[in-house]
């Protein structure tokens, strides 16, 4: 008997759970620490006893009796771990224990200071880029140089994570730091001279030369690892000093231009580069963020299994957002004069900024992690931010240099 679970039916409403042992008159055990005295008579209620176990279950002839509402509501409370295991399992299955309103709420404020850290922060970048774009020169460069620095250090933290050295042998970290610094003084080499071919050249048979002679044996994973850290990290963001310091032919026709202030360095601060890198940046921000929101929207059909999250549905809406922001901006800028080379330079930069971000995604799903740091509240790491942005720099300067002069738009 004493393994039996028992119910008890009032007027046919739902089953009160009782043990045995509370409802027998076991004087070697008492049903509760304090001695429940009825006060008064309640109307006659009829109770169905079901005894369920585990190979039958007996129904007990309903019968009258007199009890007191505070007792029932006693005895169904008392003894809870009486009540067997599995029909607790089997409640929990089927959803009969539901998330308490503290932690519903706790979860909704967590996601809520979130969001508008996400949103403080997010504005404090883009006033921050804003003006070191308009600013230009030493400016730009030297923020571009620390971000630079602060991306590389988390690449190279990436690469020795447990989930990237599980298949290979990382870089040493000595080895790690100095590339990062290397790759720190990459945009203010290109600056300066224009053109650092032959001082990334002599950077990476420096680092070759250090990870073949060092102790131990040296492994081809520490080699390519680090080169690809030097190109991802260091070159490829020097087109952006490139398309923004180097090209200083002015826009002639922006209209912004002709009204900026002398003391602002007048018409002449508007140069081709300042509006190529302005709208560059325009466009990648509104490729990012209707590609989030038409994903969010209509997203059905997954991109890649790099990123399970990103839809053909959300490119779709995130291409057509950053060439119609290409297309606006040239119209506000009057450069490029044609629609096609509008359209043309929206592509590219939706191109290089989902290849970026997919390049990214990759790094961090083989080292296992979601974010590549936690230096941006809300945001992640610095590459997080800047990964659409890596790529395109490269095709952005292409385009502006090669493409335009060779069709003459």
């Amino acid at each position: 008997m004493a393994s039996f679970a028992s119910f008890v039916e009032i007027s046919r409403h739902n089953l009160i759970p009782l043990s045995l042992t509370s409802l027998c008159g076991c004087p070697c055990r008492l049903l509760s620490n304090k001695t429940l005295i009825p006060t008064r008579r309640t109307p006659k209620l009829k109770l169905n006893f079901v005894f369920h176990g585990s190979k039958s279950v007996f129904r007990v002839r309903p019968t009258s009796i007199y009890v007191n509402r505070r007792l029932i509501t006693a005895v169904a409370r008392a003894e809870p771990e009486s009540i067997d295991e599995s029909n607790a399992e089997e409640e929990v299955d089927q959803g009969a224990v539901l998330p308490t309103t503290k932690d519903s709420f706790s979860e909704l404020q967590h996601k809520s200071s979130q969001l508008r850290k996400r949103i403080v922060f997010g504005l404090g970048i883009g006033i921050s880029v804003g003006g070191a774009v308009l600013a230009g020169g030493w400016v730009f460069t030297v923020a571009l140089a620390a971000a630079v620095f602060l991306g590389a250090r988390e690449y190279f933290e990436l690469v020795r994570s447990r989930g990237i050295t599980a298949g290979m042998t990382p870089p040493p970290r000595y080895v790690s730091r100095v590339c990062s610094v290397i790759c720190a003084f990459m945009p203010i080499l290109t600056l300066y001279f224009g053109n650092i071919d032959i001082s990334v050249t002599s950077a990476a048979f420096v680092v070759a030369t250090a990870l073949l002679m060092q102790r131990g044996n040296p492994r081809f994973a520490q080699l390519s690892s680090t080169m690809f850290g030097l190109f991802y990290c260091g070159y490829l963001p020097c087109f952006w000093v490139k398309l923004r310091c180097g090209l200083a032919a002015p826009a002639l026709n922006t209209r912004i231009g002709a009204g900026w202030p002398f003391l602002l360095g007048g018409q002449a601060h508007w140069t081709v580069g300042l509006v190529a890198t302005l709208i560059s940046f325009s466009s990648i921000i509104a490729a990012d963020t209707y590609a989030f929101l038409g994903g969010k929207a209509i997203g059905k059909t997954p991109l890649t299994n790099i990123s399970p999250k990103k839809t053909w549905e959300g490119a779709i809406v995130g291409l057509g957002g950053c060439i119609a922001t290409s297309v606006v901006l040239s119209k506000i800028f009057s450069w490029p004069a044609s629609l096609v080379s509008a359209i043309a330079f929206g592509f590219l930069n939706f191109f290089g900024s989902v290849f970026g971000d997919l390049t990214e995604s990759m790094i961090k799903r083989d080292a296992g992690v979601k974010d590549s740091g936690s230096l941006i509240p809300g945001h992640g790491g610095i590459l997080d931010r800047v990964d659409s942005y890596i790529f395109t720099g490269a095709l952005a300067y292409s385009f502006v240099k090669i493409l335009l002069p060779l069709y003459g738009v």
